[in-house]
């Protein structure tokens, strides 16, 4: 029996352990290069794959994928002989799109070497020509990296289909080992340029996350065909799916470029402060938000395809109750011992007490908008298992609205943590259209709604058990200070879920019972 709460808990502990090593990752490049003008070129080179990548890759492609190729495989069968024909037209469906993908990236990445002298400048407006020479070489270096991790993604896809979550989870670990690698000692190759280490660091470890899910992939009974043309029938409807979802996560990367642009303009740190910060803020989220969400939607695009509304709406509010349960707590005690946290991981080497104000005030504001984005996550995957791909595109643009107007009030008096702050609005915006557009679709049940104000009272509570132990530690060791508070809360948080049954409830979501 396939639970929720169990793949949850087996994606969390994976992407755990990738976010681990993506904070060892962000430590070691803060020791190497602190908040500096070209780890500030690096991050704008980056963007536009990373940019791809969202869009192309693990955003668009593998939402669209997912429910496409869930259904295939579920399908109607009467018999064991037409299960198999069901799992091989899957199969081939995946075979086909990977075929398409084999010719199509080649082509993105030589367009975006070629243009990297016309799309940096854009980017950066604010840069020196000596800085902005070093972002336009570092962007044509680091380009193939979409490439890698557009396979990488549909492998991804694939195992998640399957209910492998595990392995698709860990496959960013590689990444990370890659970035650290070059950051300490790929760097050694380039004596007047470290960076470019960094850089080499981007494509070695989007190779490992490729090629690391392969044992998974087979274990998972795929086996890759060559098949271009005819192309499988389901991949129109694939570039149909995608086409809004594209549109999407455009949308929310022109939040990104704005910040990056207006922070351009700040001294010289500024966008590197705030990437410090939304690693922080990222890492509840990836942790556990984006694993709530990627488990949920194969279980809803599975009961979108049955027709079965009561077990689509029940999935819908397992995932808002298991976001407010983990991401409230943790918004509470990032507030609470931030600062700590920052000094703790990076202030040391080329990163020192002025980079550790800058990034605490981004990282401050960017919490506000945790439980936010974490909703968001849950209700993108409801709209596309539904089939409304175009929901999250209204949503966005209302939140793309909001968010450039508050960049443009709030950066002038609080600097990087009004980009932030702007940042974390959108995401509340984003969440409140959202919930407008599917609020037909939510189970009424009072009594699961109710659990979202234990968990409040939960959180509020934990905050005073935090902010007494905070006080009560000082500020003598700083491993102590983030430590003895983190520890207490956590303990306290989990007696209290306990007493209160919020830990059966949680445990027991996506149990597989039906609700008509």
């Amino acid at each position: 029996m396939r639970r929720l709460a169990r793949d949850v808990l087996l994606m969390a502990v994976a992407t755990g352990i990738s976010r681990l090593f993506g904070l060892a990752r962000e430590a070691v490049i803060a020791d190497r290069f602190g908040a500096s003008a070209a780890y500030d070129a690096f991050l704008i080179a980056f963007f536009v794959p990373h940019f791809l990548r969202s869009l192309l890759a693990e955003g668009a492609l593998s939402m669209a994928f997912v429910p496409i190729y869930a259904r295939l495989r579920v399908g109607r069968r009467e018999t064991d002989a037409e299960g198999d024909a069901l799992r091989r037209d899957a199969d081939a469906f995946a075979s086909s799109l990977l075929s398409l993908l084999l010719v199509l990236f080649p082509l993105t990445v030589a367009v975006g070497v070629l243009l990297a002298p016309v799309y940096v400048p854009f980017l950066a407006s604010g840069f020196a020509p000596e800085k902005l020479d070093l972002a336009i070489a570092l962007a044509r270096f680091v380009f193939p990296f979409i490439a890698l991790v557009g396979f990488a993604a549909v492998f991804m896809g694939i195992l998640n289909a399957h209910h492998r979550f595990f392995a698709a989870s860990f496959a960013p670990v590689w990444f990370n080992i890659g970035m650290i690698v070059g950051a300490v000692a790929v760097t050694a190759v380039f004596p007047t340029q470290p960076i470019y280490g960094l850089a080499a660091g981007v494509l070695i470890g989007g190779a490992g996350q490729l090629l690391g899910q392969i044992p998974a992939l087979r274990a998972a009974g795929f086996r890759f065909r060559f098949q271009l043309f005819p192309l499988h029938p389901a991949i129109p409807e694939l570039a149909r799916r995608m086409a809004p979802a594209v549109l999407a996560l455009a949308v929310t990367q022109i939040n990104l470029l704005v910040d990056n642009k207006i922070a351009s303009h700040l001294p010289d740190g500024g966008i590197a402060s705030l990437q410090y910060a939304m690693r922080l803020f990222q890492l509840p989220l990836g942790v556990f938000a984006v694993s709530i969400a990627t488990a949920l939607l194969p279980r809803l695009s599975a009961a979108t395809a049955r027709g079965e509304r009561g077990l689509f709406s029940r999935h819908l509010v397992d995932g808002f109750v298991a976001s407010a349960f983990v991401l409230l707590p943790a918004a509470a005690g990032l507030l609470l011992v931030g600062r700590d946290v920052v000094r703790l991981l990076f202030e040391h080497g080329s990163f020192g007490p002025a980079d550790t104000a800058r990034t605490t005030g981004a990282l401050l504001a960017y919490v506000v908008g945790l439980l936010p984005y974490g909703l968001v996550y849950v209700q993108t995957r409801a709209c596309y298992a539904l089939g409304r791909t175009g929901l999250p595109v209204v949503a966005l643009a209302c939140a793309v609205a909001a968010n450039i107007g508050l960049d443009l009030a709030l950066v002038g008096p609080l600097r990087e943590a009004g980009l932030a702050l702007a940042t974390a609005i959108a995401g509340l915006v984003n969440a409140l259209v959202l919930f407008l557009f599917l609020r037909r679709a939510v189970d009424r049940d009072r009594r699961r709604w109710r659990e979202t104000g234990t968990i409040a009272v939960g959180t509020a509570l934990m905050a005073g058990v935090v902010f007494g132990i905070r006080r009560l530690v000082g500020d003598g060791s700083v491993a102590v200070a983030v430590a003895a508070p983190a520890a207490a809360g956590v303990l306290f948080y989990g007696v209290y879920a306990r007493l209160t049954g919020l830990w059966a409830l949680v445990t027991g979501l996506g149990e597989p019972k039906r609700t008509d």
